[in-house]
């Protein structure tokens, strides 16, 4: 028979397709088995009202052999086949699916779930191959057909003989060449990954011959001897743990499935399973790793769930699936209701995967919320491990999802010594306490011994105490919780504070003199509202916190983004009574004693002397 050319469109999109659709040459196999899955489901649907197809559900399978000297990959199926018309329309024609229009005229049923659409996946094959040979019968017909091409120069159909129903495709692996190798898929252990990578859950059966040692029977165990054997190996799991009923899966069998699935040595330190039905249907398992990866705070690291289409693979890492604040979350979703792109590589953006997104937000929550009701040291563990991610998530995508991360977050509490939540703070308010009072620093240990706190634990408040970068951060991109304003004890006013310290009668002049000393140094002096027993403290004036000013300086040092300093001086502390005497008996000395306060408050608020040199001769020229 005459070779029957593709038609000018089919050529063009064959050519685009091998060069351009599919990024990756490996996943043609994982295309073919679709196929065939495709082929099994619906002679499989076609059984449940006929009884003269003649084969139970168990009897399905996909049989794959490879032929290394030949370099031959062959994939057959027992499904439904194909007739000459079939071929034609489904192999000659390039994305004219012949599953589409089966799913159509049958409308959707449990009993058949068909994964091709677009029918082009077949072709994928090229990318790989010099030559396909397809030989197939249809159910309900005599005679079998053959389907051969190289390429974009057409196809022959010729008649063949098999004696039963299905389909054999017969690729034909290119030669390697300097820059592309392809004998590696003539390796059957590379075969092997390929099935457990994409098609671990069809439905049916995968089969392939496996050769084993073996132990010569009678063989001396001190010098053993082995035999080479072949047995046919079943290469998928076929029902996905997260496709199993929750009550049937122990959790020994989460704990292997994840570390198997996703390369950690540890158990998860939680795993949440959903299933869920509506305008999207999916089922999703997810896990909470028991550590930090060791690149997670790094580029490298990419977030995102393994992503299914009715068991079939699709994406590794679909990163639109969860937002930044659960960036480390793992697991896996799979749904038949998704629209993919013609190569099923990628996600059409489209309201479904938003949908799934939405709710696997709302699912992480309320499981992360339960945790920490339900077992409050388990999930501060994994709050030392990802809280600062939590925190992220404050202010990630302009604070679109901080009502999801609020009350999750924790910080340690200067009255309770332990970490709370927000809603915990607010239900130990003081009555006529308005404001939520925290405080930003290196570390716990460093903000508790800030001159400010002492107003505070006088006053019986509660302070929360920040010791990360991103906790500043974090809390102005809240705003506010539950009504309530945060207020930074170490920049702002403190409604709490209802006089100055010192004596009023103290003249202006003396917070002139200090101003006039120091220059631009300040941009203004004051007399504190929050010290007692320390002489100095420095508070930021503006947006800019000193907090910031330090990170601004680490990530971005030649912006030069400094906070608008205010000092502020306890009148009734010696050092500063000291100052005030010498502003007439030794001005010079009042001078250098305006400078070590200021000094001093620069290193209580952890920033750098700005002339260590000079302050260190102050010092001394004092002590002589």
């Amino acid at each position: 028979m005459a070779k029957t050319e593709f038609k000018s469109e089919s050529k063009r999109l064959l050519d685009l397709m091998i060069n351009s659709i599919y990024t990756h040459k490996e996943i043609f196999l994982r295309e073919i088995i679709s196929n065939a899955s495709d082929a099994i489901d619906k002679l499989y649907y076609i059984s449940l009202t006929d009884s003269n197809v003649g084969i139970n559900k168990d009897e399905f399978k996909i049989n794959i052999e490879v032929d290394k000297e030949n370099r031959t990959i062959t994939v057959s199926d027992n499904g439904i086949g194909m007739d000459k018309d079939d071929l034609d329309n489904n192999l000659g024609t390039i994305a004219n699916s012949g599953s589409f229009k089966f799913k159509q005229e049958n409308g959707k049923s449990e009993d058949v779930d068909i994964i091709g659409q677009f029918g082009v996946g077949f072709y994928s094959a090229f990318m790989v191959a010099d030559k396909i040979t397809v030989k197939t019968k249809k159910y309900g017909n005599d005679t079998a057909y053959q389907w051969e091409s190289d390429g974009v120069d057409g196809y022959e159909i010729t008649e063949t003989n098999k004696d039963s129903v299905g389909t054999t495709i017969i690729i034909k692996v290119k030669e390697d060449t300097e820059s592309e190798k392809y004998s590696e898929f003539l390796e059957k252990y590379k075969i092997s990954a390929l099935v457990s990578k994409y098609s671990d859950y069809i439905r049916y059966p995968i089969t392939m011959e496996m050769e084993h040692r073996k132990l010569k029977e009678g063989a001396d165990l001190e010098n053993p001897e082995y035999d080479m054997v072949s047995e046919e190996e079943t290469l998928n799991s076929m029902v996905p743990i997260w496709q199993r009923n929750k009550k049937d899966v122990t959790a020994d069998e989460y704990n292997e499935f994840y570390k198997q699935k996703f390369l950690d040595f540890d158990d998860p330190a939680r795993v949440f399973s959903n299933s869920v039905e509506g305008v999207v249907t999916y089922k999703s398992l997810l896990f909470v790793p028991s550590r930090v990866p060791f690149n997670y705070f790094t580029k490298e690291y990419k977030k995102g769930l393994q992503l299914y289409s009715s068991g079939v693979l699709i994406m590794d890492n679909c990163a639109d699936l969860v937002p930044e604040q659960f960036a480390f979350i793992k697991g896996v979703v799979d749904s038949q209701d998704l629209s993919l792109n013609i190569s099923r590589e990628m996600l059409q953006h489209d309201r479904q995967l938003k949908t799934i997104a939405n709710t696997l937000e709302k699912k992480i929550k309320n499981e992360l919320l339960s945790w920490q009701k339900d077992d409050r040291e388990g999930y501060e563990k994994f709050y030392k491990n990802f809280g600062k991610q939590l925190k992220y998530g404050l202010v990630a995508d302009y604070g679109a999802h901080k009502e999801s991360v609020k009350d999750l977050v924790l910080f340690y509490s200067s009255t309770e010594k332990k970490l709370v939540t927000l809603k915990e703070y607010v239900d130990r308010m003081k009555d006529d306490q308005n404001d939520i009072y925290f405080a930003t620093g290196e570390s716990v240990d460093a903000i508790d011994k800030l001159p400010q706190m002492e107003f505070f634990r006088d006053k019986g408040l509660e302070v929360l105490c920040c010791g990360e970068d991103i906790d500043e951060f974090a809390i102005k991109g809240l705003n506010d919780y539950s009504g309530k304003a945060f207020k930074n004890i170490v920049n702002e006013d403190i409604d709490e504070e209802k006089e100055e310290n010192g004596s009023s009668e103290t003249d202006d002049s003396v917070l002139k003199f200090i101003k006039d000393t120091l220059g631009m140094k300040v941009s203004e002096v004051v007399f504190s509202k929050k010290l007692k027993s320390h002489p100095v403290i420095l508070t930021a004036k503006g947006e800019v916190s000193f907090e910031m000013e330090k990170y601004m300086a680490q990530a971005q040092p030649e912006a030069h983004i400094k906070a608008e300093r205010v000092l502020e001086i306890n009148s009734a502390h010696p050092a500063v009574s000291a100052l005030i005497a010498n502003m007439t008996a030794d001005k010079d000395k009042a001078e250098k004693y305006a400078k070590l306060l200021y000094n001093q408050a620069l290193i209580i608020a952890g920033l750098p002397v700005e002339d260590p040199s000079d302050y260190a001769d102050m010092v001394c020229s004092l002590m002589v």
